[in-house]
């Protein structure tokens, strides 16, 4: 009977990924799986080989992980680009009139035309700078127009 090279034991193994990985995430992805599979399809047992079911079913497997991890990726990148720069994106209103909803400090409220002087960011908040002076978010806008309505 031949020897088995104690390199291949699982108990060694573990120890030698554990030393050459300490820096690498915890789970695994699907370059992992596709080595796990050819290993797999390596060191089967000649007379008895996987089952075409048993493959189909773990390409299926290889096949959705990479679809779900194509469109996280895609999720990501689209996240990211919603979340930049927001005062660039509300630049396109320097120079426009704006109407908004006030309440004043003696519980008056009304509403009111000014001319989109600056876009800035305070906090999580943008905030835009009008020509009359007043600071508005862009939450509390009604109407927005190339000229003061009437």
């Amino acid at each position: 009977m031949p020897s088995i090279d104690p390199s291949l034991y699982l108990q060694t193994q573990t120890q030698n990924q554990t030393k050459s990985q300490e820096s690498k995430s915890a789970t695994l992805g699907k370059d992992d799986f596709l080595k796990i599979l050819m290993t797999q399809l390596q060191n089967q047992d000649p007379t008895s080989p996987m089952k075409d079911k048993e493959f189909i079913s773990q390409m299926t497997s290889f096949s959705t992980l990479e679809q779900m991890t194509n469109m996280s990726d895609a999720i990501q990148k689209l996240t990211e680009a919603q979340s930049e720069a927001p005062v660039v994106k509300y630049s396109n209103m320097i120079g426009k009139q704006v109407s908004y909803e006030f309440s004043n400090e003696n519980g008056t409220t009304g509403s009111e035309t000014s001319e989109v002087a600056a876009v800035s960011k305070k906090g999580e908040k943008i905030e835009l700078e009008l020509a009359n002076g007043d600071r508005i978010s862009t939450n509390a806008i009604t109407r927005v127009s190339l000229e003061a309505s009437e």
